[in-house]
């Protein structure tokens, strides 16, 4: 990926949103073993109904991942000096993520962009929102 200009981009524009899924049982499996993450919540359905839930959850890190994957399809990845998020809900197998992001602000001092993110399932249900801060050319 070339990196970006500053001048390529205005306040409000939208990142070309990226989805992903249905999300499944053996992602979240790729995914524990990737991460070194084996909560049974995230991969055994017995175990996970047994404490409440309906059945396995994605890790947050995972939906974070896809994210991140959403920031690497549009900016260089030594541009990405900062990338929060808070997790706002769960993710369900079956659920397809929306991955999305807007420009928020422009610092022109510094050539940066501020960048809001945020991955819902296709009702709109939010599972998570954060931040992102990019340092342009």
């Amino acid at each position: 990926m070339i990196k970006v200009k500053f001048d390529d981009f205005q306040v409000e524009q939208e990142l070309t949103p990226m989805k992903v899924g249905p999300i499944k049982q053996v992602d979240l499996v790729k995914y524990a073993g990737a991460s070194g993450d084996f909560n049974p919540i995230h991969i055994d359905v017995e175990f996970a109904k047994k404490v409440g839930l309906d059945g396995t959850i994605a890790h947050g890190m995972y939906i974070m991942a896809q994210v991140g994957r959403l920031l690497t399809n549009h900016f260089h990845l030594h541009q990405i000096k900062t990338f929060n998020v808070k997790f706002r809900s769960m993710t369900k197998i079956g659920e397809t993520i929306i991955c999305s992001g807007k420009v928020k602000k422009k610092i022109d001092s510094e050539k940066k962009l501020i960048i809001n993110l945020q991955a819902t399932s296709e009702s709109g249900d939010i599972k998570l929102s954060g931040e992102a801060e990019i340092q342009c050319e």
